[in-house]
């Protein structure tokens, strides 16, 4: 029996073509926009108000040519204003704060650095895709460590402090007072150390398996005044001392640890009986009809081309970066902690999870 011929809607063709052409645009957009992150145009922008293709060219140190082509990619992607009258360039006040203003709260100039490097791995990925392995830490290039580092930056020195902790007054208390405090997967440390400058009565330490990024963050706590206060050591997380700390953070740790059971089994037992465990991960969903937004879309693409692979290549579980609160609360239940509470934190990206033993 012939197959019967299916009917096309040409209206839904026309329009899926529209979107791929932009979302093809914008996989070879991040390409220029993580030019202009690494080059600095996007600061030298925010501080020059209009200026000519020569004017920034005298600015920034570098080819008019090649300035004048990249502007016109930000411009065609409303990154920035052009007026043809008098032919200068603009950013706004509100795109510098999310392009160019490191201290900013809204500040994405670390997940543009991560753009070529992580799709650089592409070609790698493909053989996993085949056999179901993964790409170890060890394959990515250290500018992969940096640039989580700053994706990180404007949570730690905007929200954990002011909005985070105090979430949760009994740990703030307690670390006013003076607690023993371990960050688990601490990278390049910027977390415990936004804790050790707001908590001086209190000693801080943070492991990770990435001995790159805990150099990292010896240096920046050296930096930042704080190294008395701080350790940072390269560790198993899933062989903790027993009963030690007051607090343990996790931040988006669990979700691409090679034995999440195992990791947080290991952080119940370093509690102390009265101790806590903040657990931070992806604000998204298990089910993939609700994540069908731009944060589900650029978390989906994030996990495989990092978060999953990296545990899938010690034969991990390779949960990946969308396991939702669900997932979070059975890895919680069968690690054997008897509380689990989700703070009431408004977070776009970010979900907060108070456990205790």
């Amino acid at each position: 029996m012939a197959e019967e011929q299916k009917t096309v809607d040409w209206n839904k063709v026309k329009a899926f073509a529209g979107v791929m052409t932009n979302d093809l645009g914008a996989a070879m957009q991040g390409a220029l926009t993580y030019i202009g992150d690494r080059l600095g145009i996007f600061k030298a922008l925010a501080g020059a108000g209009a200026v000519t293709v020569a004017e920034l060219a005298q600015r920034t140190g570098l080819n008019d040519r090649y300035l004048r082509e990249w502007l016109g990619a930000m411009t065609a992607a409303k990154y920035i204003e052009y007026d043809p009258a008098t032919m200068r360039y603009a950013m706004s006040p509100e795109h510098a704060m999310i392009l160019a203003e490191e201290d900013s709260q809204f500040f994405m100039g670390g997940f543009m650095q991560m753009i070529v490097p992580e799709v650089s791995m592409a070609p790698k990925l493909m053989e996993s895709f085949r056999t179901g392995k993964g790409l170890p830490q060890s394959e990515y290039p250290p500018e992969v460590f940096e640039a989580i580092e700053r994706g990180s930056a404007p949570i730690y020195r905007h929200q954990l402090v002011r909005k985070w902790i105090p979430a949760m007054p009994a740990v703030e208390a307690r670390l006013k007072e003076g607690a023993l405090a371990l960050d688990v997967g601490c990278g390049s440390g910027r977390g415990v150390i936004a804790l050790a400058t707001a908590f001086p009565k209190s000693r801080f330490h943070g492991y990770d398996a990435h001995q790159g990024s805990v150099e990292r963050a010896r240096a920046n706590a050296r930096a930042a005044g704080v190294a008395e206060r701080v350790e940072f050591d390269v560790v198993d997380c899933t062989k903790l001392p027993a009963e030690k700390f007051d607090f343990i953070s996790c931040f988006d740790v669990i979700h691409d640890s090679v034995d999440p059971v195992g990791l947080l089994k290991s952080i119940r037992g370093a509690l102390k009986p009265d101790g806590a465990f903040l657990m931070v991960e992806m604000n998204v969903s298990a089910r993939p009809e609700e994540n069908i937004n731009p944060i589900g879309r650029m978390m989906y693409a994030a996990s495989t081309l990092y978060c999953m692979t990296v545990s899938l290549a010690h034969g991990g579980a390779g949960i990946g970066a969308l396991m939702g609160e669900e997932k979070a609360r059975e890895l919680a239940a069968e690690a054997g902690f008897g509380r689990f509470v989700r703070l009431p934190v408004k977070d776009a990206f970010s979900a907060l999870y108070e456990l205790r033993r």
